[in-house]
């Protein structure tokens, strides 16, 4: 049966408009690019020859795939296969021109992965972590060769890069115990240390490292480095051979992010500020950097490439992605219908007993007050900005008002503001999200008898947690693969997830008690009054299933108004249909809830 384009509604052209990630080119060889697009109907990956404009689909699976990395020479793409999104896998190999499948390193086992690096000898540095051996690193020595052990520990870890010449490897590691902020190391392919960065001087300040990369020219052994010294993420380069440190004049408000340009002359830097950003060029020894245009929005991903120029995907709330260079060209535009617009993103300054919060708010025609959607984020450490989100949009084309909040624990916003969250998890957020929602009902923008708290993961979690802490203050819940009963996901979780955890509340279960109950939405899940809808994957390793079935048991024994929906994939889907499924039936409960027309384009009952 096909279906009358005409009659498909605009929140679901929005999904199914083909979309591409920006393209991650080969180190040695910038014409063989990599890159990931839903033109099937499922996030895989795809191959472009860019001299012949060949594009070729890399992976077909099921539940869809976006983890994959071009060997430095452009020969081999390198993939990561789980099974049905519970992100525990193995590395698998594929010629660019195709071919058949092959396991990149055969003599390790399946893991989570914690970062890859491949060198120009064919090597590779390959991070796994796994809940009995905690972080193993391994160096591969050759393709299908047998792997050696050069770093273990307990506390997570990540592999961050490989310079130019295969000689250093750069590693990011929490070994102090606090998995929010990173110490750095750099060893030789034997394992043995070269240099090692740590700020958080033995656990006991709270200051974080990243790697950026290192300079992408032979010989050359600067490292680029992501800090925290002045309250914000800011870059500087790090040559752990020679010891020295290089701070650069770089002073942009909000978060600072930075990597070479190819020839290792220039540094690409990505500013983020206020939920929008803007890219900047800055060659080492100049007083100041040098602004690359870009228009008004979010850029989430850029690249310099061998000529100089930059290409970068950019969107607004309101316009969709698109993958541009500052030649003022569009560089990867996928064949098929384009996404219809939405509404522009309006700022909001709430004062909170934080600080201010900034919210976005987006709203339908026609005077409020609306019945309002808050769209939590997830993370915790993430923020919203001004860019292109299918399901917001699906909200305003039927009638709701929807409301993001950068509540305390967000990036963006400097140190203070992400580190805030800390003990009182959750509990922090919701104060926050409780000064918005006031301000939105002050102001006329909501319906204080129309209010919806919603959210993925931890958006899910606090969902569910403001629920039951604030029962007065919402109407209706959804929520998407949440932590709903902290302790047991805590048990059941991947072990990155238990060291994160651990830092936020202090502890374990076993060691703070008495957080966890606080901070866990089983505690309160008694009070919840409001109906509540609740997704959740069914191999989710970050939100596991056992946990949403201990919460969604208690709500059933008390008659409370609840709907489940499971499905056979992990911490969300990578299928376009599924998506669309799922937000349709977020916007069916709540219109049967609260009073609405019916949902545009809902299947009638024959497809049901």
């Amino acid at each position: 049966m096909t279906t009358d384009a005409a009659a498909v509604p605009d929140w679901e052209k929005r999904f199914r408009a083909p979309r591409v990630s920006l393209p991650d080119w080969a180190e040695d060889a910038p014409d063989r690019a990599l890159f990931v697009s839903n033109a099937t109907g499922t996030y895989e990956l795809y191959a472009w020859d860019r001299s012949s404009g060949r594009q070729r689909q890399v992976t077909d699976r099921p539940n869809g795939t976006t983890d994959g990395v071009l060997t430095p020479d452009g020969e081999a793409v390198w993939w990561f296969s789980d099974t049905d999104g519970d992100e525990f896998g193995v590395w698998m190999r594929q010629p660019f021109g195709g071919g058949e499948d092959e396991p990149a390193a055969p003599g390790l086992a399946p893991s989570y992965p914690a970062g890859l690096a491949i060198g120009r000898d064919g090597s590779a540095v390959i991070g796994r972590s796994t809940d009995e051996d905690g972080t193993t690193i391994h160096l591969v020595p050759t393709p299908g060769g047998e792997p050696v052990e050069i770093y273990r520990h307990r506390e997570s870890a990540e592999v961050g890069d490989l310079s130019h010449d295969g000689t250093l490897i750069a590693l990011e590691h929490t070994e102090h115990g606090d998995a929010m902020h990173s110490a750095l190391r750099v060893v030789r392919p034997d394992g043995s240390t070269v240099a090692e960065l740590d700020d958080t001087e033995g656990g006991t300040k709270e200051l974080g490292l990243t790697v950026l990369g290192f300079a992408p020219v032979a010989g050359d052994t600067r490292l680029l480095v992501g800090h925290q010294r002045r309250g914000r993420w800011e870059p500087m380069i790090w040559d752990p051979v020679a010891g020295t440190e290089t701070a650069l004049p770089v002073d942009l408000p909000g978060d600072v992010g930075a990597e070479w340009y190819p020839d290792g002359s220039a540094l690409l830097v990505e500013h983020s500020f206020e939920a929008r950003s803007e890219l900047w060029r800055y060659e080492p020894g100049a007083p100041e950097p040098v602004r690359v245009e870009t228009p008004a929005g979010t850029v989430s991903g850029a690249t310099a490439r061998p000529d100089g120029t930059v290409e970068y995907l950019w969107s607004s709330a309101e316009r969709p992605p698109v993958v541009r260079s500052t030649s003022g060209a569009v560089v990867l535009d996928p064949p098929g219908a384009k996404a219809p617009p939405s509404v522009p993103v309006q700022d909001a300054w709430v004062e909170g007993p934080g600080g201010r919060i900034h919210a976005l708010v987006q709203k339908p025609a026609g005077e409020g007050p609306f019945p309002t959607v808050f769209e939590i984020h997830g993370g915790p450490t993430w923020h919203d900005s001004d860019a292109f989100a299918s399901g917001p949009a699906a909200w305003v084309d039927h009638g709701f008002a929807v409301v993001r909040v950068n509540y305390r624990g967000s990036t963006g916003y400097g140190r203070a503001w992400t580190d805030a969250l800390k003990h009182r998890v959750g509990l922090i957020e919701l104060e926050d999200i409780a000064a918005v929602r006031d301000w939105s009902v002050a102001s006329g923008l909501a319906d204080p008898e129309r209010l919806v708290l919603a959210g993925g993961s931890w958006g899910g979690y606090l969902t569910l947690l403001g629920l039951g802490t604030q029962p007065d203050s919402w109407a209706l819940g959804l929520a998407a693969v949440p932590v709903a009963d902290y302790v047991t996901a805590y048990h059941d979780e991947m072990e990155a997830l238990k060291a994160m955890d651990r830092t936020l509340l202090g502890g374990t279960p076993e060691e703070v008690p008495e957080r966890f109950e606080a901070s866990s939405p089983l505690t309160y899940v008694d009070a919840v009054r409001a109906p509540l809808y609740i997704s959740a994957g069914v191999n989710d390793p970050r939100c596991p299933i056992r946990q949403v079935e201990n919460y969604v048991d208690r709500l059933a024994a008390r008659g409370a108004v609840h709907e489940v929906y499971r499905y056979d994939a992990g911490h969300g889907s990578l299928v376009v249909e599924e998506r669309i499924k799922q937000v349709r039936l977020e916007l069916e409960f709540t219109l049967k809830h609260l009073g609405g027309g019916a949902v545009v384009g809902a299947p009638g009952p024959e497809a049901a």
